[in-house]
């Protein structure tokens, strides 16, 4: 009590003593009262330089063994990532109290130096003069969360129980976090049944960490928590909405979800406030770009009033995902040039795919100068997709020169990449010792390796090989086929001309044989001309998807080939009834930075009559109908 009283005397005139100077004659501010200024400016600004200054100015005026100073110094070292100073004016106080304490734990936490953070609450501890409190209980409680360390979680559970901060709601919030996050869905459950009383963070806690986890039926249940969320009386906020909009989107009915968000964010203004403009946009861009409403997506990021790097990213992302590549190049540019938003290593992901289907390959090498300017050189993720770039734009040698470079850690994404770059151009050679050198590393390989090296195999017709390491990755590493390696050994087959073989991989396959194994099958006999495949094949593709027009029109143009005009009239009248209508295929090339996209059939270029003249010069030569006595001019 005595202390208490001396801290609030000490602060009362400390408060008196900076506002003091303050007179008609010299209107001079304190230099105490720029500590204060200091102080505030360098926790809201994250200023390692403005946090310094206060650190100094807190010397010359004696107050380094104030508490509350303190406390506020070092919560500025630990936003500014300088824990190791913030462990310096820790060490430095002479008296301690738990707040300085909860201040330091949480300042380790939240620079992800949980270690040290665990061991400062050991100290803590052993203490005879301090317990720690919700607060100490709550972060560390989080931290587990983070980390993912469940023993850490159930040690901070039982010592909550134990010195009965277990009704206490932040703590009870924390443990339901920490339970989700290790996985522990029914943990969790019990520890939110059994709290007394309840608010918006706890069933925000419930609903995020049920939502992140991959139980069954994810849906139904998260849906469940927010209507009897809203029977308890609470209205849900920002973050609740924001943890439920990653489940709309997609079909019509999640996206009729996703607008009654939508909807209820405009009524309540929840995007109204610190952050929540820029945050629910991200999740509103994100879920209508799923649900291929671009369009929509773009209307809710002009509606923004501010919009930083992320926003950008998630449109940027979107386009890319629905196809709209030039759009996608056309905000990139936009957001550096116009608005003066420089992209970060997200963004510069999300943008790469662009560069590989239209964009091309000078714009994704002026990326690649960037990441090297900007040292991002080094993030895995951004040279795994500059090495799908390269591979998919035609530059091989690029791609392995990034690849081979020793200043990024490899992952099997960056092995699996390299992979099907191999594939795609036909060295199923080199993508077999590449995978070879993989497991002799270490690394486990996954779906999309297997797909990759199998699709290799496919492509340059090793199917001895391809045998081998299928029966290898089922046997030695346990893995189970997947309806996409199953489709890869399909086409291996059928392309080697084992259509019979092919048949009998599918009869014997562990689950049902899904459109991208029939499709294979069709491929394969459409090569080979096995006409009785293929009627088998498309008659099970009709089945399976009866309203996916491309397989109506690859039907009718093979009945229409054996001139059985019957079945083919039978069939354009189905395509009719279901009002089914293929989209036309579409070619495009990037010239002097304009791309000319081109349909089938398509006379709208308006230089469409030159290139079908130069169309059939090239068809006649293709055929030797014309001679060119100037071979030079061939080359």
């Amino acid at each position: 009590m005595s202390t208490h009283f001396s801290t609030r005397k000490t602060l009362a005139s400390f408060t008196h003593f900076a506002t003091r100077s303050y007179t008609s004659s010299s209107p001079v501010l304190d230099p105490s009262l720029s500590l204060l200024h200091l102080l505030h400016l360098s926790i809201s600004r994250h200023s390692p330089s403005l946090t310094k200054q206060s650190h100094a100015r807190l010397h010359r005026l004696g107050l380094d063994q104030h508490p509350v100073v303190a406390t506020k110094l070092i919560s500025a070292y630990s936003l500014c990532r300088n824990p190791v100073d913030a462990r310096l004016v820790f060490d430095s106080f002479r008296y301690k109290n738990v707040y300085i304490w909860n201040t330091m734990v949480n300042g380790y936490a939240k620079n992800y130096l949980f270690d040290e953070s665990f061991d400062l609450f050991s100290q803590m501890c052993l203490s005879e003069d301090f317990l720690p409190d919700g607060f100490t209980l709550s972060t560390l409680s989080k931290a587990c969360g983070d980390i993912g360390d469940l023993r850490a979680g159930e040690a901070i559970h039982g010592k909550c129980i134990r010195i009965g901060f277990l009704t206490d709601i932040v703590v009870s919030n924390s443990l339901v976090y920490v339970y989700c996050k290790c996985g522990k869905f029914i943990d969790s459950r019990k520890v939110f049944d059994e709290m007394p009383q309840r608010n918006v963070s706890s069933w925000n806690s419930l609903i995020a960490g049920l939502v992140n986890s991959r139980e069954v039926n994810v849906d139904s249940c998260v849906w469940e928590f927010f209507r009897n969320m809203r029977i308890d009386g609470l209205e849900p906020d920002a973050f609740t909405v924001s943890s439920l909009l990653p489940l709309c989107g997609g079909d019509a009915e999640r996206w009729s979800y996703g607008k009654e968000l939508h909807c209820y964010i405009v009524k309540n203004e929840l995007n109204v406030g610190l952050g929540s403009d820029v945050h629910l946009g991200c999740c509103l861009i994100d879920m209508y770009s799923r649900s291929n409403k671009v369009d929509v997506a773009r209307r809710v990021f002009d509606c923004l009033e501010s919009r930083n790097v992320f926003v950008w990213t998630a449109l940027i992302n979107g386009y890319v995902q629905n196809g709209a590549s030039d759009e996608a190049m056309v905000l990139f540019r936009e957001m550096q040039v116009r608005h003066g938003v420089e992209p970060n290593k997200v963004s510069l992901v999300s943008v790469l795919p662009a560069c590989s289907s239209v964009a091309g390959l000078t714009a994704g090498k002026q990326i690649h100068g960037f990441t090297m300017r900007k040292e991002l050189n080094c993030e895995t993720s951004l040279c795994n997709s500059l090495i799908d770039m390269y591979s998919k734009c035609g530059s091989f040698n690029l791609a392995r020169r990034v690849f081979n470079d020793h200043s990024f850690v490899k992952d099997a994404i960056s092995w699996s990449t390299m992979i099907s770059g191999y594939g795609l151009h036909g060295n199923g050679r080199e993508a077999i010792c590449l995978f070879e050198d993989m497991l002799q590393l270490g690394i486990k390989p996954d779906m999309i390796t297997i797909v990759g090296v199998l699709s290799a195999c496919g492509r340059s017709g090793l199917v001895n090989e391809g045998l081998t390491i299928y029966n290898s990755v089922v046997n030695d590493y346990g893995i189970k086929p997947t309806l996409e390696i199953c489709a890869c050994m399909v086409n291996m087959l059928g392309r080697s001309g084992q259509l019979k073989q092919a048949l009998e991989f599918i009869k014997t396959m562990p689950m049902e044989p899904g459109p991208s194994v029939w499709g294979a099958l069709l491929s394969a006999s459409l090569l080979h001309g096995n006409s009785e495949m293929q009627d088998l094949a498309y008659n099970f593709l009709i089945q399976i998807e009866p309203e996916n027009p491309s397989n109506f029109v690859s039907i009718s143009n093979f009945y229409a080939s054996s001139q059985k005009w019957d079945i083919v009239a039978e069939v354009r009248s189905a395509m009719k009834e279901k009002q089914l209508r293929k989209l036309p295929g579409c070619s495009w090339i990037t010239l002097n930075s304009e791309t000319h996209s081109f349909y089938v059939a398509d006379k709208t270029h308006s230089c469409s009559d030159m290139i079908y003249e130069m169309l059939e010069e090239l068809l006649l030569v293709m055929k030797g109908d014309v001679d060119y006595p100037d071979t030079e001019y061939l080359t």
